[in-house]
């Protein structure tokens, strides 16, 4: 009976919404995680280094733009 119940909400197009919300709501914190911790190791390495212009944060911080539009497009390919 249980089961039933389960595959009922499941179906159930306002369930499918809200999974629709997580699953793109888990992909903008994990892109955005991304994107901070490089351009955060970026200022670190820069300040590290002891250069007066952001090179390594302009460099990471693009490397981890890149990286989080991959990670994305992974994830909308393959968790269709």
């Amino acid at each position: 009976m249980e089961e039933q119940q389960d595959q009922k909400n499941r179906n159930d197009p306002e369930n499918k919404g809200l999974q629709a919300v997580g699953k793109y709501s888990g992909i903008v914190v994990q892109m955005g995680v991304i994107i901070f911790l490089t351009t955060w190791g970026g200022i670190k390495l820069d300040k590290l280094a002891g250069f007066s212009n952001p090179v390594f944060t302009i460099i990471l911080s693009l490397l981890g733009v890149f990286a989080a539009i991959w990670v994305a497009i992974k994830d909308f390919i393959i968790k269709k």
